[in-house]
């Protein structure tokens, strides 16, 4: 799983205390999803991030599933 919020942020020079008013999330939530330091993240999270973002799932985070 691919999670593309720092380049997202990046690119838009969005940060994450800009994030974390906007969406409500804790500024500790989006920070460990920026510097990739969690595996699970709740889909109303996600949500959240991409409403504000106005961005796809698809954009934010790339999933291939693994092979056999």
């Amino acid at each position: 799983m691919v999670n593309n919020l720092s380049a997202i942020l990046g690119a838009r020079l969005i940060k994450i205390g800009e994030v974390a008013e906007g969406t409500g999330l804790h500024r500790n939530t989006i920070s460990s999803i920026y510097h990739k330091k969690v595996n699970n993240t709740e889909l109303s999270t996600l949500i959240k991030l991409c409403d504000y973002l106005q961005v796809p799932l698809h954009d934010l985070i790339d999933y291939q599933p693994e092979e056999d």
